[in-house]
């Protein structure tokens, strides 16, 4: 019955398709979603700051899709719309360009003349993606993301390493723009008054020093990993850094129903469900993460990076394989409480930031604060019609 009410949804979504799709294209309209609309954030949220800051009002016309839009009442400077709405479909098809950082589905019926930019959501990563991970990813993932590269015109790149990745297993042999993450244009600002702001928020005095643990999910869901002594660490950083501390924790949002069993303590705070990691990372101090690609956007702060992998061995083997060792990364990696109490009592700020100078030499970095800049030339360029998409064709 349920394989029943879907087909005849998706049906009637192919048809309000084709009839939006027979409506003029505005030529300044940006039609923007994060991760299927769940959040306001990642490289769309950064891009759209960046033109409400830079450009006049009304030269672009921005709307943005979210799944729950009471939650998103306070945002303003464009439209907002529901996900799988009227409205939602109207925006979509008659959009110039189009730009997300995760997969488009097939109820994204691309016309010749729009302009789809897909940012991903990450600068590099550890874990092995698309087709070079497709041994462990779900067969209808691979075939839809096999359509939606077809759709794509502009992949961006935050080092000339995810070029040759994208290159090699995006399915996609189209335009890299090599010139950053927009989100990562954040990590350069150093802006006092924002962070005072980002503080206030989740509640935290200005005084306090900040270290974030942020790991990534499991695929057998396992908690036991997540074993973190928050107070010996807590301890650990006062003692060989100074200040006072508060360790703010966000996981996966896969675990948020199950985070209060995971995050407890004094001076410990749950932000899991805090959507901008972006705006956690730049007012962190510390960065204790696992196998997230956090610790390459965190890397621009060159602020110490932690990796906690008490797993390592299972994970290389259950989950996915990894583009580095990671012995060779710059970030120094610990399997104990215990281990990580010593590296970080030994922590050396010389050596650290040699080893990571030779890695972003290495990986060919791209970030130097400007991607945003860089990518509204592009738009520019797209919705003045100097530029336009040649590359799928709606059947």
């Amino acid at each position: 019955m349920n394989d029943l009410i879907g087909k005849i949804k998706r049906c009637i979504s192919l048809v309000i398709i084709y009839i939006f799709n027979c409506f003029p294209i505005k030529k300044n309209k940006l039609f923007l979603f994060s991760y299927y609309g769940s959040q306001y954030g990642c490289n769309p949220k950064y891009i759209t700051e960046y033109i409400l800051e830079n450009y006049p009002k009304g030269q672009f016309d921005l709307v943005w899709a979210f799944n729950d839009l009471k939650s998103k009442k306070h945002l303003t400077g464009f439209r907002k719309v529901k996900t799988m709405s009227l409205k939602y479909f109207y925006e979509l098809c008659t959009s110039k360009v189009i730009i997300t950082n995760f997969r488009t589905t097939d109820l994204f019926i691309k016309r010749k003349d729009q302009y789809y930019i897909q940012t991903w959501h990450s600068s590099l990563r550890l874990k092995q993606i698309e087709e070079d991970a497709m041994d462990a990813l779900p067969y209808h993932y691979v075939e839809m993301a096999k359509k939606d590269s077809l759709k794509c015109d502009l992949l961006l790149s935050g080092c000339k390493y995810s070029s040759e990745i994208f290159k090699r297993a995006f399915w996609y042999d189209g335009e890299i723009l090599e010139s950053g993450t927009p989100r990562n244009d954040e990590l350069f600002q150093n802006r006092l008054v924002e962070k005072y702001e980002i503080l206030e928020r989740v509640n935290i005095p200005r005084n306090r020093k900040i270290v974030l643990y942020a790991p990534t999910f499991r695929k057998d869901n396992s908690l036991e990993v997540y074993d973190l002594d928050y107070s010996k660490v807590l301890e650990k950083l006062r003692e060989r850094f100074g200040g006072t501390w508060t360790f703010l924790v966000k996981l996966h949002p896969h675990l948020m129903s199950q985070s209060n069993q995971l995050i407890y303590g004094d001076n410990v705070l749950d932000v899991t469900s805090y959507d901008d990691i972006q705006e956690l990372l730049s007012i962190s101090d510390v960065l204790i993460s696992d196998y997230s690609s956090l610790m390459f956007d965190f890397s621009i702060t060159e602020r110490p990076c932690f990796l906690y992998v008490p797993d390592f061995i299972d994970y290389v083997k259950q989950d996915r394989k990894l583009y580095f060792d990671i012995a060779e990364l710059p970030f120094i990696n610990v399997a104990s409480n215990h281990e990580l109490l010593n590296k970080i009592e030994g922590f050396n700020f010389e050596e650290y930031s040699h080893n990571l100078s030779a890695f972003l030499k290495t990986i060919g970095s791209f970030e130097d604060g400007k991607a945003n800049e860089s990518l509204l030339k592009k738009i520019n360029e797209v919705c003045c019609n100097k530029k336009r998409s040649e590359r799928y064709e709606a059947v």
